[in-house]
């Protein structure tokens, strides 16, 4: 009796919650070279993209729409860290009534794939930003309380996003290119912020563009130096013993944000590494979700 009990308190609450996947694009993806190479995904890891898209995942429906988070995993540019970066995350969400969509965008490590290399991923962000409000009505979320998150390397494209909306689509061919792209707050975990070579990712910058950008690249790709008034607010997640981004990263973009007055708040854990996610089974520093939940509810 007790098992039936059970699951029929569960059964309700699983029909409710649900999940589905969108394209970004239904005709012509900008920016995409004709190709026949095939998407390719391993380990829990895209390398290849040609079909990039949105997965929703969305909990149970309450009676007021709700926050969403735009979930950018990374990867270094290089490939996408979709389960331990995008899906899990975006469970955690749900659990605390957020709905969370991953992003599955272009790399632009492959001229077989993209025009123009280092275009693609900020058009797949933006588009998305696009797609999620386009939709907000439909699938019960506050239009004005849409935010992104991304983990290092997806980090990067969301702090791009969130200096460089509006910026980067030249193409604007239907009802949806006419909304904003802009974000209304910012996650940013263990963010790969510049483009410097003092203290970059140097992977994720050759990923992005190529083994000899030009300064303008370097500079134009440098989101700690695009910081405006207009910038979301912003939080951020880094650890000091972080290896392969230094915190310098978090640290430019947090002073450039307080020099806009930009609220934002910023949290750097002694130990943690690099890519711990949502840190389950990391003791102290999985404290950070809870701190991101309260601040998440705070600016609402």
């Amino acid at each position: 009796m007790k098992y039936i009990t059970v699951m029929t308190l569960i059964f309700p609450l699983m029909i409710m919650a649900q999940s589905f996947s969108l394209p970004l694009w239904e005709n012509e993806i900008p920016n995409l070279r004709k190709t026949d190479i095939e998407e390719s995904y391993e380990n829990e890891h895209y390398y290849v993209v040609t079909k990039p898209e949105i997965e929703v995942y969305l909990p149970a429906r309450s009676k007021t729409p709700m926050q969403a988070v735009l979930i950018i995993p990374g990867g270094a540019y290089r490939a996408i860290s979709y389960t331990w970066e995008g899906t899990d995350v975006a469970k955690w969400l749900n659990a605390n009534g957020i709905a969370g969509i991953v992003l599955k965008y272009r790399l632009p490590n492959s001229t077989k794939t993209n025009i123009i290399r280092g275009k693609s991923p900020l058009l797949d962000a933006s588009r998305a930003i696009r797609i999620i409000k386009a939709n907000a009505e439909k699938w019960n979320i506050d239009k004005n309380n849409i935010g992104v998150m991304g983990f290092s390397a997806g980090g990067h494209l969301a702090s791009t996003l969130g200096t460089h909306f509006d910026m980067a689509d030249e193409e604007r061919d239907d009802k949806i290119d006419s909304l904003s792209s802009r974000p209304d707050f910012l996650v940013l975990m263990y963010p790969v912020i510049t483009m410097d070579s003092k203290f970059s990712h140097m992977g994720s910058r050759k990923n992005l563009l190529g083994e000899n950008p030009t300064d303008k690249m370097i500079e134009y790709y440098s989101n700690e130096k695009h910081v405006t008034e207009k910038t979301p607010v912003t939080f951020l997640v880094h650890a000091s013993n972080d290896r392969s981004v230094p915190p310098k990263n978090s640290i430019s973009f947090y002073e450039a944000l307080l020099e806009h007055g930009v609220e934002a708040e910023m949290h750097i854990y002694k130990k943690g590494g690099h890519g711990f996610s949502l840190a389950n089974k990391k003791g102290y520093l999985s404290s950070w979700r809870n701190r991101c939940i309260d601040w998440l509810r705070d600016i609402k």
